[in-house]
């Protein structure tokens, strides 16, 4: 170990010997000097084990004595950034989830009723036999709607659990998924989110918690879609006066499997090639299908469906999203360079469907910055590496240019 020396020997309750003494035992130091603000010490040398191991040891042992370590490449040095450690959040009241919850069952179950068949029976029985709206029959239309909820719920659960599951697995503090009802909405929510309550240890483990929860929420959408289709018709589409439902390259595929054929199919293509006419549909949502054939989709269909586009937007690498974690890991810093042309991919979109302006704003104002983890300088393995490549991919799989169409 080279020579070292300090102008101040403690700093308040943290002795300088002690912090030496617990870094050197995974560095070699070289340089250390008192920091300045929030950093205690900055200390510089070569590790002399795996960085993640090291920081794991380190890490450890300062936090009995109340300090972060913080892992940082300094050129050709690494560098070891000492600080106190912030008081651990609490992880919330498990009552909001539970209210939210049983809100969001509420409204999911009416968006779901207003997709049914039985409700609309229902009501038109009433209707014939002159049967005031009572309570009782509300409550009966209410629990039509049951198969699309379990869906979508189901995919929303699976999604959060995983990053729940995942960030609990690498010792993080999370809390359990927030649900948002959203009443006069098509699907009834705008979805679930967790929240981190503290930082996280390096890529690794950000990789594992982001990646986490498209898988599982994608195990579940992918039967649930197939399911779905296997219980809608295919029929003829009304030349016009309908909407229609975006498509992904999945959801095209999974169209496909059950059905032998890409829906919906236009009444003839004309002069145009099949492939050309496709690529124009996919992406601008044009020429309309109205007199050729497509699937009625199931409630339960529609919820796959959903379960799919949730899993693509969390997927846009950018800002906070599940994208922009995996696109961090990969690049680090530098993957902000991304960011203006994603948001400009988005404005373009919105020509086509305008609801892409919507998100380009959001994650204009919201996803400026990516917040560091603690441990820098441990990159991926090979093996992670491969499964962020491959989320990227998903991403161009599940992404829906054109989510709804009225036609």
């Amino acid at each position: 170990m080279n020579e070292y020396s300090l102008s101040e020997n403690d700093l308040g309750d943290v002795a300088a010997e002690t912090v030496v003494d617990m870094v050197s035992k995974v560095m070699d130091v070289g340089d250390i000097v008192l920091g300045k603000g929030k950093e205690l010490f900055r200390i510089r040398g070569k590790l002399l084990v795996e960085s993640d191991d090291a920081y794991d040891r380190l890490s450890v042992g300062m936090s009995e004595i109340g300090l972060t370590p913080l892992f940082r490449l300094d050129k050709e040095d690494d560098l070891v950034i000492i600080l106190r450690s912030l008081p651990v959040e609490k992880t919330g009241n498990p009552w909001l989830n539970i209210v939210l919850f049983v809100a969001t069952l509420v409204t999911v179950l009416y968006a779901g009723s207003m997709h049914s068949r039985e409700s609309v029976e229902l009501l038109r029985g009433a209707e014939l036999t002159g049967r005031n709206i009572d309570g009782w029959l509300m409550l009966r239309i209410l629990w039509t709607g049951w198969p699309f909820a379990l869906s979508l719920l189901g995919i929303l659960g699976a999604h959060e659990m995983g990053h729940y599951i995942a960030a609990r697995k690498h010792g993080a503090s999370v809390t359990l998924p927030y649900f948002i009802p959203f009443p006069s909405g098509f699907l009834g929510t705008m979805g679930a989110v967790i929240q981190m309550k503290g930082a996280i240890r390096n890529k690794r483990v950000l990789l594992d918690v982001a990646l986490s929860g498209p898988l599982a929420g994608l195990a579940v959408a992918i039967p649930v879609v197939v399911i779905g289709l296997h219980l809608s018709e295919v029929g003829p589409v009304p030349v016009s006066g309908f909407q229609l439902e975006g498509n992904s390259i999945m959801y095209l595929a999974a169209k496909y499997l059950v059905f032998g054929e890409l829906l919906p199919m236009p009444v003839d293509y004309g002069q145009i090639p099949p492939v050309i006419h496709w690529a124009v549909f996919f992406f601008t949502g044009n020429p309309s299908p109205g007199g050729g054939t497509d699937v009625f989709i199931h409630p339960v269909a529609l919820a796959g469906w959903a379960g799919m586009l949730v899993t693509g937007l969390n997927l846009i690498p950018v800002g906070q999203l599940d994208g922009g974690h995996i696109l961090y890991v990969l690049f680090g810093k530098s993957a902000k360079s991304w960011r203006p042309l994603v948001i400009a991919l988005l404005v373009g979109l919105g020509f086509v469907w305008s609801g892409w302006w919507i998100w380009a704003v959001l994650l204009y104002l919201f996803g400026q910055s990516h917040p560091e983890v603690l441990d820098e300088i441990t990159e991926l393995d090979d093996y992670r590496r491969s499964l962020a490549f491959g989320a990227l991919i998903l991403f161009f799989l599940l992404i829906v240019p054109v989510p709804l169409s009225v036609y």
